[in-house]
């Protein structure tokens, strides 16, 4: 594959091993691909980015009633110069809210997943946010199943593995850049944390890819295209075979530099319980396993949360 394809997830119900075999090799190759035909709809994802906006143009000091020190930004807002891809020196040049999975507070996992807050500010913020994010929800969910079945393994292996999922739906805003000398990125080369992330539209071109070859591929999707990536716990779990593959957000140059970025990725997390432990479908004598000691999905959350330093 010379470039990172788009496929049609409506293939999934009316030519399923075709699909699943395109969707295999796209993530084996590049660990992203584009898909289209999702059925989320444009005026979720519209309310969403308008909502994400609204918010981001609060004044300061009203954002900063929703930032919890000391919880590593898990729900509400994260501020400027905080969070760092891992190994740079340098922040990112961004600011986020975090929403969460709404779940019953007696649950097992009501200790590890937070209450979500919501900004009264923004009246239709928890309509279109949590809308959105269910969506995404559903749609990772199918993903992995036709996932699942590449890897030889039932179509709902990865249902009771996610339900509880600590999945994150994360609206981000790259502020305009006054100072083109300045040595920050909009956000740093790095690999998602979780098993796959959703990143629904943006409002302006950035993401760029690391190929086999070493060379950084713009991948900016159509306006009906969500991008889906493979992350370090689904790489962990498969043993390499499906590769998270490094990506950034470069800063846009001249006139474009003064224009703001937003985005609105969702990182779909399995149970902070589920075990990580290599798929035997995925060790070889030519691919042994990498990763012998198992860890829980919430224990490698939260080492890879110290290391860009959100905790």
């Amino acid at each position: 594959m010379s470039q990172i394809p788009t496929l049609d997830i409506r293939r999934f119900d009316s030519d399923r091993a075709a699909f699943v075999a395109d969707l295999g090799a796209a993530y084996r190759e590049w660990g992203f691909c584009g898909i289209r035909g999702h059925g989320v709809t444009d005026e979720l994802i519209q309310g969403a980015y308008d909502a994400s906006r609204d918010f981001f143009a609060l004044p300061e000091a009203i954002k900063m009633k929703y930032h919890q020190p000391g919880t590593g930004g898990a729900r509400g807002y994260t501020p400027f110069g905080i969070e760092t891809a891992k190994d740079s020196q340098y922040p990112d040049l961004k600011e986020f809210w975090h929403v969460g999975r709404e779940i019953a507070r007696d649950s097992q996992y009501a200790d590890i997943m937070a209450e979500n807050l919501w900004p009264t500010e923004v009246p239709q913020f928890k309509q279109y946010l949590y809308g959105l994010y269910s969506a995404l929800d559903s749609l990772g969910s199918k993903v992995l199943s036709a996932l699942a079945l590449h890897i030889g393994l039932p179509e709902n292996y990865f249902a009771d593995k996610t339900h509880y999922g600590n999945s994150i739906l994360r609206p981000i805003h790259y502020p305009e850049i006054t100072n083109p000398d300045v040595p920050n990125v909009r956000s740093g080369a790095h690999e998602d944390i979780n098993f796959i992330t959703l990143l629904v539209g943006a409002s302006a071109a950035g993401l760029q890819v690391l190929s086999r070859k070493g060379e950084w591929i713009d991948f900016t999707a159509d306006a009906d295209t969500i991008v889906v990536n493979i992350g370090d716990m689904l790489q962990r779990l498969s043993n390499h075979v499906y590769p998270s593959t490094t990506h950034r957000v470069v800063n846009p140059m001249g006139e474009n530099a003064r224009k703001p970025r937003y985005s609105i990725p969702f990182f779909l997390h399995p149970n902070p319980d589920f075990l990580i432990k290599t798929l035997p479908q995925c060790i070889s004598a030519e691919n042994p396993d990498r990763y012998p000691e198992p860890i829980t999905g919430h224990e490698y959350l939260m080492e890879r949360l110290r290391e860009i330093k959100l905790v």
